[in-house]
């Protein structure tokens, strides 16, 4: 799969479709995550990227195939 092509709101999908018992800590930037296509909108006050690492700092119980490629995909739009 190329995450590279999916909107934020897409692999916000994608994510609850395979962490079945999101973090409480993950769930409002997951939440936030499903509004967003790109890192560069923003999510009332806070800006697309902040909101991909804070999910990314919240989802360390997420595991897996599918969690290592989703986070992978997010650090590299975060370095981007």
């Amino acid at each position: 799969m190329n995450l590279s092509l999916l909107t934020l709101s897409q692999i916000a999908s994608l994510i609850r479709n395979d962490w079945k018992n999101v973090y409480f800590g993950a769930v409002p930037y997951l939440e936030a995550l499903s509004t967003l296509t790109s890192i560069k909108d923003n999510y009332i006050c806070d800006s697309g990227s902040s909101i991909v690492a804070y999910f990314l700092a919240n989802s360390q119980t997420w595991r897996g195939s599918v969690a290592k490629e989703v986070k992978a995909e997010l650090k590299k739009r975060l370095k981007a």
